[in-house]
């Protein structure tokens, strides 16, 4: 098995049925997985912020920043690899309040609930997951079993 790391505001799609996607140091950022059990393609978005018309600039460049423009495009490049949107299974991680002690800026949930909102208006809705708190988190996705883990700092590994 192999490795293929999604960076911040990046997104990655496989059928490698012997790859394992993985994203670090989610804080208010989410990772949104995407991974169809009958063909066994596989996506992983990490994006930073809710909305990409704060930067129209940066999202340009780096679409996968954004909730807005990244998930479009992780289901329209895992659909390229024969994923059906019918049979996506979907999970989150992520959405903490890492640096917001007053909670003024509420970018973690603002995150959620964009994320939220864009499944649900691409017909998907999230089957699992793992979202708030102050934890960083680390998820992965298993391609061969479409497995998502989330190790949260501090308080061991879990299946979503």
């Amino acid at each position: 098995m192999h490795q293929i790391v999604v960076d911040i505001g990046e997104y990655q799609v496989t059928d490698d049925p012997s790859a394992i996607l993985i994203t670090y140091s989610l804080g208010s950022c989410i990772a949104v997985v995407l991974y169809d059990p009958v063909v066994k393609v596989g996506g992983m978005l990490h994006l930073m912020l809710p909305d990409s018309e704060i930067n129209p600039l940066r999202a340009r460049e780096r679409p996968g920043m954004f909730a807005d423009t990244g998930i479009p495009l992780l289901l329209e490049s895992c659909e390229r690899l024969g994923a059906e949107k019918s049979r996506l299974q979907v999970k989150v991680a992520g959405g903490g309040e890492m640096l917001d002690s007053s909670g003024f800026f509420r970018i973690g949930k603002r995150n959620y609930a964009a994320v939220r909102r864009i499944l649900w208006q691409h017909g998907l809705m999230i089957r699992a997951q793992d979202v708030g708190g102050n934890a960083n988190r680390t998820v992965s996705l298993e391609m061969a079993t479409g497995k998502v883990k989330v190790k949260i700092s501090g308080d061991g590994i879990k299946e979503l």
